[in-house]
């Protein structure tokens, strides 16, 4: 069961970032293909991009049909039952911290298994969080959501330094994994709601207008 719990975070977190993707292209009017590929992409590509920096080859996303087939059922009920999957507020940010958590606390796992030291597994952990939603909003031409919103890299970061930490320490896996992942998760959540964010740069001619130089955009 130990060596079963990264494959499984993978593909629940493979799940709920495709449920994300889709939900976008939902949102954004795309047909099926479009809203197919998009949930691909935001599922796959963050585990894709892990694998390929450690050498393991194929990606599991293509060398596992079980990450296709998870891609494209969560595609297909978003597209074909999109009032229940998007029936709350902003259900595509949502979901991305879902799989946010998941992907931080698996990426950092497989790093390690792969016998990478803790701070490079804490990076990938990191990229493996958050290059599925940069993909899925690079491909709607829309600001990375990591790039402009609440803590998202910095709470991938402490879900994977908390499965890297408890490697150090010898601790037991599978529940210093949730603790992670629940971390992670509920940072974002908190952060999404209380507005907490890293200090945005202020915009030329901006100081002493008390005009906010966060304007926010509509991340719905």
């Amino acid at each position: 069961m130990r060596s079963s719990l990264p494959y499984l975070l993978d593909l629940a977190g493979t799940f709920v970032f495709a449920l994300s993707g889709a939900a976008a292209g939902v949102k954004n009017r795309l047909d099926l293909f479009g809203v197919l590929a998009l949930s691909f992409a935001a599922a796959n590509t963050g585990g894709i991009s892990r694998d390929l920096l450690i050498g393991a080859v194929p990606p599991g996303a293509i060398a596992d049909w079980h990450y296709v087939a998870v891609s494209i059922a969560a595609g297909l009920l978003t597209f074909c039952f999109p009032a229940g999957i998007m029936r709350r507020w902003s259900p595509v940010l949502w979901f991305d911290a879902g799989g946010l958590a998941l992907f931080a606390v698996s990426g950092a796992h497989k790093a390690l298994v792969h016998g990478l030291n803790p701070f490079t597994a804490t990076l990938l952990g990191m990229l493996t969080g958050i290059g599925g939603g940069m993909a899925r909003d690079i491909l709607l031409a829309e600001t990375p959501t990591v790039l402009r919103a609440e803590l998202y890299a910095v709470a991938a970061l402490l879900g994977a330094a908390v499965v890297v930490t408890g490697h150090i320490l010898g601790l037991p896996s599978a529940p210093v994994t949730l603790v992670g992942a629940g971390l992670c998760f509920g940072l974002r959540v908190f952060a999404m709601k209380r507005g907490w964010h890293l200090p945005v740069a202020r915009r030329p001619g901006s100081e002493g207008t008390g005009a906010d130089p966060s304007t926010r955009r509509d991340r719905s």
